[in-house]
């Protein structure tokens, strides 16, 4: 073979590669992948790269130069999965046991929640989630404030008897 037919990169070599070992690569990711769309997916990527680095690679050793890099884009799918699937474990919502009953409680309590937090005012309301939400101790409110501990203090006992008096304890 000359060299301009051994240079991958010449188009009509491109199609014969394309042409002796399209099904073959697509066999072979069948077989990994169980799934013939996905396996066609990745297939025209690993042509894709063969294209994207023809001038790189030896006609004698496209072969294994294509089964290489099908695999490799496979496995970088596989790890890909299991990241989606942590991520999805670890931020997916638990299926409930509880009763419908339970459920509609709650949510009327999230509700007057969310409608007390709403009619404090507002520096009772800073101070209460500040604490009670972002976990905040009285003494980092009063630095970020700018006022004193007995203020944060005042403010949030002040908001303590608003809640309280309008959900109940909490």
């Amino acid at each position: 073979m000359s060299i301009e037919n051994r240079n991958i990169c010449y188009s009509k070599t491109f199609e014969k590669i394309y042409k002796t070992y399209a099904v073959e690569v697509r066999r072979f990711l069948f077989f990994k992948t169980q799934d013939i769309n996905r396996a066609e997916d990745l297939m025209q990527d690993v042509f894709i790269k063969l294209w994207d680095n023809c001038s790189n690679v030896d006609y004698d050793k496209v072969k294994s130069y294509m089964f290489s890099i099908a695999n490799n884009m496979f496995l970088n799918e596989v790890k890909h999965q299991k990241v989606v699937q942590n991520y999805n474990k670890l931020n997916k919502k638990e299926g409930t046991n509880e009763s419908p009953e339970f459920i509609m409680l709650e949510k009327e309590f999230m509700d007057k929640l969310d409608s007390t937090l709403a009619s404090l005012p507002e520096k009772q309301r800073e101070v209460f989630l500040m604490n009670r939400v972002e976990k905040k101790k009285y003494k980092d409110i009063a630095e970020h404030l700018n006022i004193s501990v007995k203020a944060v203090e005042k403010r949030m006992h002040q908001a303590l008897i608003i809640m309280r008096k309008e959900i109940g304890n909490i």
